[in-house]
């Protein structure tokens, strides 16, 4: 009786084959001649299933496609779609996976969703691990829970680049602080680059874990691959729901410890590829140099296209470049003048990541006798 109710609990459990929901349909589109509306579901297209916004991008790359289909009635079906060169079939989706996002299977010491209160909603604790996602919209991946057919398809579709969560290259400590698929991730990786495939990699830095000679050590094997074609290194992040870690790299002497293992890689990659291309996160330019921090901020063209800019990586570069350029032209004073003449201050309320940047910027112009900056 018992093998009866597993087993009909796994068929209620069966996976159903992926479908794309419509959200919109743009007047006048192939897809609004064709009748489609939005709730209606997408499920083919030559009789290729679409498992996500990748698959339908790479199957309706023609200009004739059959898109197999579910209507609003529930109703299956297929119908034959034409465009003109270069037209938009007119479809936007209800998201960007079709089939349902894959699960985390790592057992990451430092784990952000791993850290939240129990009571928190399931939105915030889902631990994806999806690389079409990190594809997508820019998710790091490890790509320990990759299948063989997973790695084809990357290489087929040239799914590229990725971003991928690295941490360390050493099988010790990424077994320690990943889990038992670490190093499945790290021959998944090696055989990626080794397809033409290139990667943004990103570096969670742990006390006592993965920095010092580990962090040298992995940043020299990732140099080694230029697949790997920049490296972001964060600070670990940590919260009291935790009994992992009681320390990061608030303090400036653990700050500029990690900042002296970075400093010759960039040195290194600045000579060899015109690029720091070892990015470290703002936190530690803010922690190590406090105050003279401006004085050793990179420049803005070392930061390239600040494509780790969500990352934490050039974003006090960004703002100190925007508020120069409004010096520059003369709206600090314009705004100075006006307050002055009005009788008003302004009390400016920033949070506490910033005043090592804020205060020397507010009190070196005109603003410095009518702004005053308070950090909460």
């Amino acid at each position: 009786a018992t093998g009866n109710v597993r087993a009909a609990g796994s068929r209620a459990r069966k996976k159903l084959p992926p479908r794309a929901e419509i959200a919109f349909v743009a007047p006048e589109s192939p897809a609004d001649d064709a009748g489609f509306e939005p709730g209606c579901f997408i499920t083919t297209v030559d009789g290729e299933p679409v498992r996500d916004l990748i698959d339908w991008r790479w199957l309706s790359a023609e200009d004739e496609i059959t898109v197999g289909y579910i209507d609003l009635d529930g109703e299956a079906g297929e119908v034959d779609l034409f465009r003109d060169e270069g037209e938009d079939w007119g479809f936007e989706f209800d998201g960007v996976v079709f089939d349902g996002v894959k699960q985390c299977r790592n057992a990451c010491i430092f784990c952000f969703m791993r850290q939240l209160p129990d009571d928190m909603r399931a939105s915030l604790t889902l631990r994806d691990d999806d690389f079409r996602l990190s594809f997508l919209a820019g998710t790091f991946v490890t790509f320990t829970n990759l299948s063989a057919e997973d790695e084809a398809r990357i290489v087929e579709q040239h799914i590229s680049p990725l971003r991928v969560s690295l941490h360390a290259s050493n099988p010790e400590v990424r077994r320690r602080i990943i889990g038992k698929h670490a190093a499945h991730g790290i021959e998944v990786l090696d055989r990626l680059l080794a397809a033409g495939i290139e990667f943004h990699a990103q570096i969670v830095l742990m006390p006592d874990e993965n920095d010092g000679e580990v962090l040298r050590e992995t940043l020299g094997w990732a140099y080694a691959r230029p697949g790997i074609l920049d490296v972001c290194i964060v600070p670990l992040g940590f919260t009291k729901h935790q009994t992992c870690f009681t320390k990061s790299f608030d303090d400036p002497d653990a700050a500029y410890r990690a900042m002296a293992v970075i400093k010759p890689v960039q040195e290194r990659a600045l000579a060899e590829r015109g690029t720091l291309w070892a990015f470290a996160a703002d936190e530690f330019y803010c922690n190590a140099y406090g105050d003279e921090l401006l004085e050793n901020l990179p420049p803005t063209e070392h930061y390239g296209d600040f494509g780790m800019f969500e990352d934490g990586v050039g974003i006090i570069r960004s703002f100190v470049d925007d508020w120069e350029a409004a010096e520059a032209a003369g709206l600090d004073a314009q705004a100075a003048q006006a307050l002055q003449q009005a009788g008003m201050r302004v009390r400016y309320i920033a949070g506490m990541a910033t005043p090592h940047f804020f205060r020397p910027l507010f009190s070196r112009g005109p603003l410095a006798g009518v702004v005053e900056p308070l950090f909460v």
